[in-house]
């Protein structure tokens, strides 16, 4: 559920009584809170979705000027977001239509009538629930993919690299004993320490139960260890 979140809506409509009684509708006091955001044309509603704002829900009527809402629809499902929940707001009852917009994609089509019911804002608020929680696990089943991958990586070069690591730290602890030059010393005082540092990261890497990348240069990323 995602009811401590606030939902952003982009409604579609140029008669002003539906814009009322959509605003009217989630000016009470729904769960999660409802902003909607409101232009008169199809035209209007891409030139803000390519300049890249987002919307959890887009409300379309199918009667607007130049563009109609399958036709906005189709644009935006093919070449901006085929992801985008979009559902249908209109007085057109017209089930060929109805079959047309739901094979592009679009989520409901309800009918501007149903919009005084309490049905209509529970509809959107749904819609926007069941797509946020299905993106939540997709991103979840992405990282436990990714962590798997890892996790392979670091078992096979894990005793590749475990290894020598003891034996240099052993080496660098005899060499500390034997040795009384200061300056010598020094130095393998410093070979310890990176060394242990490196055999406390192996560890870590080891024991990675989370995906811990973090974006680095461009499309590279690096496992974040701290």
């Amino acid at each position: 559920m995602i009811n401590s979140q606030e939902i952003t809506m982009l409604l579609i409509e140029n008669e002003e009584q539906v814009v009322r009684q959509v605003l009217e509708a989630f000016k009470g006091e729904t769960s999660p809170a409802v902003t909607v955001h409101h232009v008169r044309s199809a035209e209007e509603a891409l030139s803000l979705l390519v300049d890249g704002k987002k919307y959890d829900i887009i409300v379309t009527d199918y009667y607007l000027p130049s563009m109609n809402g399958a036709q906005f629809a189709r644009t935006v499902l093919r070449e901006i977001d085929e992801d985008q929940p979009i559902v249908f707001l209109t007085s057109n009852k017209d089930m060929n239509l109805v079959v047309e917009v739901m094979k592009l994609g679009v989520k409901d089509y309800l009918f501007t009538e149903s919009v005084s019911e309490t049905l209509f804002t529970k509809t959107i608020i749904s819609i926007v629930e069941k797509h946020k929680l299905r993106k939540e696990m997709e991103e979840l089943e992405h990282k436990q993919r990714r962590l798997g991958a890892m996790q392979e990586v670091v078992v096979k070069i894990s005793s590749e690299i475990s290894e020598p690591l003891k034996v240099l730290h052993s080496i660098t602890m005899k060499l500390l004993e034997k040795s009384h030059d200061e300056k010598v010393r020094k130095y393998l005082s410093l070979i310890k320490e990176n060394v242990e540092r490196m055999q406390v990261k192996m560890e870590k890497l080891q024991n990675l139960k989370d995906d811990k990348t973090v974006q680095y240069i461009k499309d590279i990323r690096m496992i974040d260890l701290s």
